[in-house]
């Protein structure tokens, strides 16, 4: 895989999760216990021996930086290639903000690109978790001769006005691109990662710079598909992607179910994230713990059951957690009684507290809250 290159695309905000993206962006929102939802594929990357990572970002990612640091837990603090973190240098730097889409931000980071070694390259959302073997998809994309190769999924995981899906001509080759329907087709969902050719990318980088184009897939990508080969890679995992703090809690509680913590946390590709040296969590005479990932660096002294406890959670005694996700540093203080909530980082529940959320509608804590 020396001769892949890989580019992230780690800079949408998140409005619709509220206080979990308000301070961070979504790539860097912690999920399952111990990870950030960049973990993924960064390692799904290395994992596939790819050595050389370009990260985009644009604003809000100084989580990100303090997460991802120099790349070395990931293998990819190098003197030469490994992790290179891409801040809006570039011609796409607007005053608004942010970047209207993946094409700009590509635009934005030109000069990089330009210098990149590598032959190929694969271009992928970093707020999508799914562990997929990369190098048979560009194995793949390298036997059919692809000009272009979309990762998809029938499993329709995400709210259909923010994604996108692909028509295929009844084999692999794509025909037609629906960006953001109002409505789910009946097509497969792009996960928006590609693999193409470093020489095609820089030809369609200049072409849309010179027409301000924004967008990859509706700009780029769309209006060639009579004269590129364009062919779909259908995976069949997990993948794991947010759109609302509904989405964020359902497929967090998806995590307690073994099936999918086999597919997305397979030792056969594990998922690596930053070291932290944590001791062991120490359970309490009186604590009860039932169908639950607990990280290391918690203490649980009352009930917890059914929910995601992150490094540093404290449950005292009489307390009671349920179908809850703890972020790090939350402390759960005596005889509090949660259920369906989602604090985030440093958030204390204060004595005999009850909250109580539902499925459709969790409560979401924002962080440095005391209840």
């Amino acid at each position: 895989m020396n001769d892949l290159h890989g580019i992230i695309f780690a800079y949408r905000p998140a409005p619709a999760l509220g206080d979990l993206t308000r301070h961070r962006n979504t790539c860097s929102l912690p999920f399952g216990g111990r990870y950030r939802m960049i973990d993924f594929l960064l390692s799904d990357m290395v994992n596939a021996g790819m050595t050389d990572v370009g990260l985009i970002v644009h604003a809000n990612y100084q989580s990100l930086l303090d997460h991802v640091g120099s790349g070395k837990d990931w293998d990819l603090s190098r003197k030469r290639g490994g992790l290179r973190i891409l801040p809006p240098f570039g011609a796409a730097e607007r005053a608004h903000g942010e970047y209207r889409g993946t094409m700009e931000a590509l635009i934005g980071v030109s000069s990089y690109l330009k210098n990149i070694r590598q032959d190929y390259v694969v271009l992928a959302r970093g707020d999508v978790a799914l562990n997929i073997d990369l190098a048979d998809v560009f194995r793949r994309h390298l036997a059919r001769g692809s000009d272009v190769t979309v990762v998809c999924t029938r499993r329709h995981s995400g709210d259909s006005s923010q994604c996108q899906y692909l028509r295929l001509d009844g084999g692999e080759r794509v025909t037609d691109v629906s960006v953001n329907p109002a409505h789910t087709p009946d097509q497969p969902e792009s996960l928006e990662m590609y693999i193409l050719s470093r020489k095609l990318l820089l030809e369609l980088v200049e072409d849309c710079a010179a027409h301000d184009v924004a967008s990859f897939s509706s700009g780029a990508l769309l209006p060639r598909l009579a004269r590129l080969r364009v062919d779909a890679y259908l995976f069949g995992g997990s993948v794991v992607r947010f759109h609302s703090v509904r989405d964020y809690f359902a497929r967090s509680m998806e995590l307690l179910l073994p099936e999918v913590r086999r597919d997305l946390l397979s030792p056969e590709r594990p998922i690596r994230t930053k070291d932290i040296s944590d001791p062991s969590t120490y359970y309490g005479p009186s604590a009860r713990s039932v169908n639950n990932l607990i990280s290391d660096g918690c203490i649980v002294e009352g009930e917890v059951d059914n929910s995601i406890l992150f490094r540093g959670a404290v449950v005292e005694k009489g307390a009671k957690v349920s179908h809850c996700v703890l972020l790090p540093d939350t402390h759960v203080c005596r005889d509090a009684d949660v259920s369906r909530v989602i604090t985030d980082v440093h958030v204390t529940i204060g004595a005999g507290r009850r909250l109580m959320g539902q499925d459709s509608y969790p409560i979401a804590i924002a962080p440095h809250t005391v209840v």
